[in-house]
């Protein structure tokens, strides 16, 4: 197995029982974004030092407060270059995802990483969620693509009736969720309260305390 590289570290001192596959898939996404960050700017040249903090453990946020269920599906709306839809993916081996980008060149990294390391759990799309038909998924997952009240408009067609009883929790204790699951940042009282939603907010810096989390939210709207 290729060596952990130390910036890793920070999901590890979170995230402690990744078998053997995953973790290499989580060594291998390092070098694998940065060959292709030459090529299509998919993460900011100020933030390709900061991977795993900034995007990885950004998006196993999700992980850290929801568990899915083995079989269920889940939409990333706006993946960009596969956040947070390939972190979840490698974390969560036998749920399916389904990763959907208007920008073509950003869908082309993400099926370069998806076979780079591995993954079998993941689908791509090169559209728009809202153009997606006769298609139903569990949860629908988002990061900070655009406000609430426009993933929500989007996402809702999409969600299928729950399969599991609300508050239902999985046996490591979190609860199994469905509707939507973005993360975001910043003031968010106007934008949710134009949504016309009531979601669940929580506090990423309470999952993970570190500086870069302060004022970065998960928010779950639930379907039903």
């Amino acid at each position: 197995m290729e060596k952990a590289p130390e910036s890793l570290e920070v999901v590890l001192q979170f995230f402690a029982d990744f078998s053997p596959t995953q973790l290499q898939q989580l060594i291998r996404l390092e070098q694998l974004y940065r060959e292709w960050n030459t090529q299509i700017n998919v993460i900011s040249r100020k933030d390709i030092d900061s991977l795993y903090e900034k995007h990885v453990l950004h998006s196993l946020a999700i992980a850290a407060a929801f568990s899915f269920t083995p079989g269920s599906e889940i939409i990333d709306i706006g993946t960009g270059g596969g956040f947070p839809g390939i972190p979840l993916a490698i974390f969560f081996p036998e749920t399916k995802f389904h990763l959907v980008d208007s920008i073509g060149k950003k869908i082309k990294v993400v099926e370069a990483v998806k076979e780079g390391i591995g993954l079998t759990n993941i689908t791509t799309q090169h559209g728009r969620a809202e153009e997606i038909k006769n298609k139903k998924f569990d949860v629908a997952v988002s990061r900070a693509v655009a406000p609430l009240k426009d993933l929500w408009t989007w996402a809702r067609p999409l969600l299928r009736k729950p399969s599991h009883p609300a508050h239902h929790v999985a046996p490591n204790g979190l609860p199994f969720p469905n509707g939507l699951i973005c993360l975001k940042g910043g003031d968010l009282a106007a934008e949710i309260s134009d949504s016309g939603t009531r979601p669940r907010t929580m506090e990423i810096y309470d999952l993970f305390p570190l500086d870069y989390f302060k004022e970065k939210y998960l928010l779950q709207v639930p379907f039903g």
